[in-house]
């Protein structure tokens, strides 16, 4: 394994013996690096906006990234620079810089690599806010955006080829649980000199390694599984320590900054996220096969269910199938309308990946921004249910499901 400073700066880069296991990373990744405060087992969080130094020569040699340390909070920061750490391990990068949200980490890197008369390569199964910079914003860039049907990699492989600057994925998609081959993309991608950027924030580090598989640059919402609490909004995105720091850079001028505090709930949070995902994992994994024979649901999306069109690509990429599943319920949005509230175990909300279990629509969740139409032409029917997994009793989870279902 290889260490380098998180943001991508000048550090010297020290060779280790075999990497560790996934829980074990959750819990040690990046703290081994770092001098805790009188002797503290925790990493303290430091809300300072400035760092001073003694000597002119000292500080000029930091600022000019000539020695490690920390000049202002909106360029690094020491509680921040632990959680970089961290998810850098976890997915075996080199190196990892952090935002203030999610989209943040996917807009930076848009601005980072993409110029006017670049391509994008990318699938209509996107998340909502994506799919809007893809139709939208990087448009108005004059960056032209090719979005393919995501259950059609020849269409896929076809478009790489005719030329582009950046592929981008993500899997399993949000919110209708879509697989893609992130290996065969790659390769294909690669031999036209395309930067490969995988959304990684469904599957977690713990369940999928997206730069092992040929990508160069993975992301996540920290605010879902990686927090884990719903307390905390961020963003982080990793790979090697080149391209890092040139994301790092643009964020650095760009100014979303992710605040020490919520670097601090990240990194308490992850402490327990290889526990999390494989209980979550277990629990998706039972409510998705009793709800595929439930007489009141029409059709069940999730990538561990044999029945899932791409339940094999998924089996061979990914060591678990995640917390997250959708369905879609007979009556449609009329049915849900009458469903969700029923729930006794669940909060109706726009977030997923968190310990409580969370339901909602795409219309009022991962798709708001999209219109009826934009919905449909992506295969997201109203009556589609997103149901984020907790970590509650998954006895409990069926009762309350079957309860609620009886009510339509």
């Amino acid at each position: 394994m290889i260490d380098k400073k998180a943001t991508g700066k000048n550090a010297t880069v020290e060779k280790r013996g075999p990497a560790p296991g996934r829980s074990t990373l959750s819990i040690w990744g990046g703290e081994k690096d770092y001098t805790l405060y009188e002797r503290s087992t925790q990493v303290p969080v430091v809300h300072s906006v400035s760092f001073g130094y003694e000597d002119i020569d000292t500080w000029h040699k930091v600022a000019l990234e000539q020695e490690p340390g920390h000049i202002y909070s909106r360029n690094t920061n020491p509680t921040v620079d632990v959680f970089e750490r961290k998810v850098r391990d976890l997915e075996g990068a080199e190196a990892a810089t952090s935002f203030a949200t999610g989209m943040a980490a996917i807009s930076n890197i848009f601005g980072a690599f993409l110029r006017p008369g670049n391509r994008v390569v990318s699938i209509r199964d996107s998340y909502g806010g994506t799919n809007r910079l893809f139709t939208e914003f990087l448009p108005q860039m004059n960056v032209q955006v090719t979005l393919c049907s995501t259950d059609d990699e020849d269409e896929i492989e076809a478009e790489l080829l005719k030329g582009c600057s950046m592929l981008y994925l993500e899997s399993p998609t949000n919110p209708t649980l879509k697989i893609t081959d992130i290996s065969r993309l790659a390769a294909v991608a690669k031999s036209v000199k395309a930067l490969v950027v995988v959304d990684n924030t469904f599957a977690t580090p713990i369940n999928q390694q997206p730069l092992a598989l040929g990508a160069d640059i993975v992301l996540h919402s920290a605010s879902k599984y990686l927090g884990g609490h719903a307390d905390a909004l961020g963003g982080v995105a990793c790979g090697s320590a080149e391209l890092v720091k040139r994301v790092y850079q643009y964020r650095e001028i760009n100014g979303a900054t992710l605040a020490p505090m919520d670097a601090y709930s990240f990194i308490r949070g992850m402490k327990t996220l290889s526990l999390r995902v494989e209980r979550q994992n277990q629990s998706a994994m039972t409510i998705a096969q009793w709800l595929e024979k439930h007489p009141k649901v029409e059709q069940v999306n999730y990538p561990g269910l044999e029945s899932h069109p791409n339940h094999e690509v998924a089996r061979l990429q990914m060591k678990g199938f995640g917390g997250m599943l959708s369905f879609s319920v007979v009556g449609g949005l009329d049915a849900i309308k009458v469903f969700l509230p029923k729930l006794q175990y669940a909060h109706m909300a726009a977030n997923l990946g968190c310990v409580e279990t969370v339901v909602g629509p795409p219309l009022t969740t991962s798709h708001v921004e999209c219109s009826d139409e934009e919905r449909k032409a992506a295969g997201i029917p109203d009556g589609l249910v997103r149901y984020s997994t907790g970590i509650e009793d998954v006895e409990d989870l069926l009762a309350d499901l079957e309860q609620a279902l009886s009510a339509i």
